[in-house]
């Protein structure tokens, strides 16, 4: 089995772990968004620092890239909640695409934070990728889901915006399980004071569904990672669109959601640039390999 191809079989249990993850985050019931992103990062927590004890690695936080890790921890935690929340209060899918905005906010962030230049084509896919998720939050007067729309758009932006300083923080050093650490923890933190002002009884049906997703959540951060140590992103985040199509399973079989044909547009929008995008990188790789062979 190529690389290449160990990376694609990786990325479709990444897929399966973080639309589990969602699935049963709904499954957990009318529970506040707050608690469950508690009890979803507090496994986390447990298994990032399980790793960090297996690896003998040391927990070392230095001034080159404590901001950006602070950064990290800041926009990670509030997509994720945003994330939670719109998870609760719209289709499965819905959710879950445009949370999957996040790589073309990572283009637009890396501008500034980076001082990448992005192509004509990036620039392009996420233009026409925003337009795409506008046929899915449908910003009208009648459109009840409106705010939830808007914040799952935030969640995008948040994981987006997270997903960058995480580039530049292990450019300069930071180590993986640190970098779980200390999101799990500063949103521990964070969630816990509004868990314990609105907490919400919870039976052991919705406690386990809530480690359930914790757990699937480990898998598909596991996996992604492993993933992108087989190949790199730019040949398998066209993949990762895979978790859309499985939250769009679990919501028809589970919870009878059918996706509107609006939605539906989106989810073609949104995927096909993607799709495009990844394609063009991967000819222009091709047509380099073959001219340095010549």
């Amino acid at each position: 089995m190529s690389n290449q191809l160990k990376g694609i079989t990786c990325i479709f249990f990444a897929a399966i772990g973080f639309s589990l993850m969602t699935f049963f985050v709904r499954l957990s019931g009318d529970l506040p968004t707050m608690q469950k992103a508690f009890f979803r990062n507090a496994f986390a927590l447990i298994i990032a620092i399980a790793v960090l004890i297996i690896k003998k690695e040391r927990f070392t936080i230095k001034k080159e890239f404590g901001t950006d890790i602070l950064f990290r921890c800041l926009f990670g935690t509030t997509g994720l909640i945003a994330n939670f929340y719109a998870i609760d209060h719209m289709p499965l899918a819905d959710s879950n695409m445009l949370n999957k905005l996040s790589p073309f906010f990572a283009i637009l962030l890396s501008i500034p934070l980076l001082k990448e230049k992005p192509s004509k084509l990036d620039i392009a896919a996420t233009i026409v990728a925003f337009i795409g998720a506008m046929f899915i939050i449908r910003p009208t007067p009648e459109n009840m889901a409106l705010v939830p729309g808007l914040i799952g758009l935030y969640g995008g932006f948040g994981a987006g915006t997270a997903y960058v300083f995480v580039r530049r923080a292990t450019g300069k050093g930071a180590a993986t399980p640190v970098i779980v650490i200390c999101f799990s923890l500063f949103s521990c933190l964070l969630t816990l004071p509004f868990m314990i002002v609105n907490y919400a009884p919870m039976t052991r049906t919705q406690l386990l569904f809530l480690i359930a997703a914790g757990l699937s959540a480990a898998l598909g951060q596991f996996s992604i990672t492993t993933a992108y140590r087989y190949a790199p992103a730019k040949k398998l985040s066209v993949f990762d669109y895979l978790q859309v199509i499985f939250a769009a399973l679990w919501g028809i079989l589970f919870f009878h959601e059918v996706p509107t044909a609006m939605s539906v547009i989106g989810y073609v929008i949104i995927i096909g640039v993607a799709f495009l995008r990844w394609l063009a990188v991967w000819m222009k790789e091709r047509k380099t390999e073959r001219n340095v062979i010549k």
